[in-house]
């Protein structure tokens, strides 16, 4: 085995570390819906990976129930997100595929880097339309049978970073290059594929599930792990409920939710004090 994919090896074989105890997640929630002399808030703005759509619009939901936090998400690629929140956009919190887009936002001074937890790993896919023959295993993927294949852009989508590491760590890179197209982010490359712009789409195995298509998915020694992560970006009023949000992601409800879209979550951190 190549000493990169050794490496990529070893990283999959260490489990998601999720910083929030139970303990700790409901003492957070509680702050959420504790009475104060302040205005309660009511809402919060999260700017979140596309591929946490399907994860997130269910979480939201959960969310808002236990706390009556309503959360408006506003999903796109990691680096524009991150670009925008450098540059004042008012999000109280952002998730990102790539912990390194989480550095950029704390570097430019929009973010608490102590409030920053990893909570999954995301994983790779292939996905094709109804209509076209599925790949049968990521090596297929360069078979003349696809002549359009595409992903999100590699310079500031994560999943469209890992697909090229994948194409060059199995060595498709030189017959794929000229078919490849690019989508604005990960979401994005995949509605292309499924508008039929594109025979195969190598994206989020999150989006592939939630769509219920035919797919396969990337070996996960080929790339480095998607590793999701959130922070809070704001010191207003706002900072406990987005706060409230992250650690919420570490409950037994949210991780059963990221778990069904294809995540990986680590319930060691939890389950000690569950039990």
């Amino acid at each position: 085995m190549h000493a990169t994919a050794r490496a990529r090896s070893r990283q999959w074989t260490h489990t998601v570390a999720v910083a929030a105890s139970s303990a700790a997640v409901l003492a957070i929630l509680s702050a959420c819906q504790a009475p104060s002399s302040e205005a309660a808030v009511t809402e919060i703005a999260v700017a979140a990976a596309s591929d946490l759509r399907p994860a997130f619009e269910e979480i939201g939901v959960a969310f808002t129930a236990e706390t009556g936090v309503r959360v408006t998400f506003s999903f796109g690629s990691s680096g524009q997100l991150a670009e925008q929140i450098a540059n004042g956009a008012p999000f109280d919190a952002f998730a990102s595929a790539d912990p390194r887009y989480v550095d950029r936002v704390t570097g430019a001074g929009r973010a608490d880097p102590g409030s920053a937890r990893e909570f999954a790993i995301g994983l790779l896919a292939v996905w094709s339309s109804p209509t076209i023959t599925a790949p049968a295993t990521f090596e297929d993927v360069a078979s003349n049978d696809y002549e359009r294949i595409v992903i999100a852009s590699p310079d500031h989508a994560p999943y469209g970073a890992a697909a090229m590491e994948a194409l060059d760590a199995a060595g498709l890179t030189t017959a794929v290059k000229d078919r490849l197209i690019y989508g604005q982010s990960a979401a994005d490359a995949f509605r292309i594929a499924a508008s039929g712009n594109a025979d195969i789409v190598i994206a989020p195995l999150s989006l592939a599930i939630a769509d219920g298509g035919p797919y396969i998915e990337v070996p996960r020694e080929l790339y480095s792990p998607l590793q999701q992560t959130i922070i809070v970006t704001t010191g207003e009023t706002r900072a406990d409920a987005a706060a409230g949000f992250a650690a919420y992601l570490a409950s037994a409800g949210a991780r059963e939710i990221l778990e069904a879209y294809g995540f990986i979550v680590d319930h060691g951190a939890n389950e000690a004090s569950d039990g």
